[in-house]
């Protein structure tokens, strides 16, 4: 059988596959889980000398140089592998330039860890020669940008509170700070001293250390919110879609805090029935009301000295928020059917996935306490926003399940890696590692070639309505939307009103506006 002649694959082809692959088998380097972005940094470290000696040679540059004479070497040898870099205005102490085609081709959308050897490469050459250079990636067409924009600042004063990497010449060696890699490294430290205590058992961590990644700008500037304000008592409020690791967030302030060592409550307000949210939160005394045979103690006070996350806050009842609110201001509560005055120093640190403006528009949730909630607001992006902590999540996700099932390291194949990138997680991280999971066990061997996930860009195909169950439901859908919205017709658009009219409790209207999509504020009749 005759074979087909193969096209040879080039030198920069090859090494532009040989480096993606090595990120990739870089899994489970170092403790802190940023193993494959240490690798890429030594890469560029390492090799900037012999790059930058070749473009000198190229340009006919010896000796000291100037600014301008370093911005010619380091778009000359990033055109020679194939970019399209040129220079660009920018202020003094800065080197900017930009680029319209990446060395590395469609490559660096699946691996944008690669961006990390431009800044180490950039960073080494501006250290080496003028002591100090500070590499801010500010647009990257590995994140979907339409260019990629590098500036460096060569001027440590001017660079001061700038973002980016650091890179600073001591003797023959260059020192690299990475800020992102230094804050998370400092929350993962205290993390693991308050959730993984040492212990006499040599397997460590009672329990898994939450997820920390942050090499996307969004999760290096919330980390950065995290150190700044938890050794303080300001109250938080952490806002992002279902499964982006609110917890977590809420767990490393606690970590960060100066409570570590006290009491951390999680409490999900959403699935406290409403006839017993106060009694949850602020407990009650005996005999307040039938069934109360004992003295309670709500979460307020289990949470003294320490940390209580109120996740989904939102579905408070607004009785309940009332009270809330107190507590936040005064930290003063009663129990339920008490008549003692009691206090409580928790640090609180509230959660919604929903968009808790929206709610004070509309009646569900009151504005003095939303205001007083949100002292330090902090938005977690939802997975598809954070390109660049996709693959360092897989690591993680993917070493945690090789220690918690006691096998050998997996790795995903490369059709794998492209249902990864080409997905856009509605479940965020909590899907993430339920797929990953999935995955892991029902492989054999320490490669995992595909993945259960949906194809790139589609959505769940609804059901055919030809059966009789799903005409049914539908039919009863369009009654109740129907009933629903006669009586915030009829009402005003008030929901309380609305809930005196069914006869049911005002959360349960609210739940069914959310289900059947409808706005009560859009029933409301606009003054004058």
């Amino acid at each position: 059988m005759a074979h087909r002649p193969t096209k040879p694959l080039d030198p920069i082809s090859f090494l532009q596959a040989f480096i993606v692959q090595s990120i990739r088998t870089a899994d489970g380097h170092g403790e802190d889980g940023s193993g494959a972005d240490r690798y890429v940094e030594r890469i560029g470290l390492a090799t900037s000398h012999c790059l930058e000696v070749g473009a000198r040679r190229n340009l006919g540059y010896d000796g000291p140089i100037v600014p301008d004479q370093y911005a010619d070497i380091v778009i000359t040898l990033k055109n020679r592998i194939g970019g399209n870099f040129s220079r660009a205005s920018a202020g003094p102490g800065t080197v900017r330039v930009v680029n319209s085609r990446c060395p590395f081709g469609d490559c660096v959308r699946e691996a944008p860890e690669l961006c990390r050897m431009t800044a180490s490469v950039f960073g080494g050459i501006a250290a080496r020669n003028f002591g100090y250079g500070k590499v801010e990636l500010r647009k990257r067409i590995a994140l979907g940008h339409d260019r990629c924009e590098v500036c460096i600042h060569i001027d440590p004063v001017a660079a001061e509170g700038m973002p980016g990497d650091e890179y600073r010449c001591e003797g023959d060696k260059i020192v690299s700070r990475s800020e992102s890699m230094e804050v998370r490294a400092r929350v993962e430290m205290r993390l693991r001293q308050t959730w993984c205590p040492a212990v006499p058992d040599p397997g460590g961590c009672r329990r898994p250390l939450p997820a920390l990644v942050a090499e996307s700008d969004a999760m290096r500037a919330a980390l950065r919110v995290v150190e700044t304000v938890a050794p303080t008592p300001a109250t938080v409020l952490v806002t992002g879609e279902t499964g982006v690791g609110k917890e977590v967030v809420a767990r490393a302030i606690h970590a960060m805090s100066d409570r570590p060592d006290r009491v951390f409550l999680a409490i999900n307000c959403g699935a406290i029935p409403d006839a017993l949210v106060e009694s949850s939160l602020f407990g009650h005394e005996r005999g307040a009301f039938t069934g109360a045979y004992n003295v309670h103690s709500g979460f307020f006070e289990r949470a003294d000295h320490g940390t209580l996350l109120l996740d989904e806050i939102d579905s408070l009842p607004l009785s309940a928020q009332a009270k809330l609110l107190r507590v936040l201001q005064e930290g003063e509560f009663e129990r339920v059917g008490g008549r003692r005055t009691l206090r409580t120093d928790a640090r609180i640190v509230a959660a919604s996935n929903q968009d808790l403006e929206v709610a004070v528009r509309e009646g569900r949730f009151r504005s003095d306490l939303y205001y007083r909630l949100k002292v330090v607001p902090i938005r977690i992006p939802p997975l598809r926003e954070r390109i660049d902590d996709l693959a360092p999540l897989v690591r993680h996700f993917l070493a945690r399940l090789a220690e918690k099932y006691g096998t050998g390291a997996k790795a995903l194949a490369e059709p794998a890696w492209r249902q990864i990138r080409a997905y856009s997680w509605p479940g965020n991280l909590r899907e993430l590692e339920n797929v990953l999971e999935r995955a892991f066990l029902f492989t054999r061997g320490g490669t995992i070639e595909s993945m259960e996930i949906p194809a790139a860009d589609s959505t769940a195909v609804p059901e055919s309505p030809t059966t009789l169950r799903s005409l049914r439901d539908g039919a009863a859908r369009e009654v109740e939307s129907r009933a629903i919205a006669d009586a915030l017709r009829r009402c005003d658009g008030n929901v309380q009103a609305v809930a005196r009219l069914m006869g049911i409790t005002p959360r349960a209207v609210h739940l069914r506006l959310k289900r059947l999509g409808i706005a009560a504020s859009a029933f409301r009749r606009q003054s004058g």
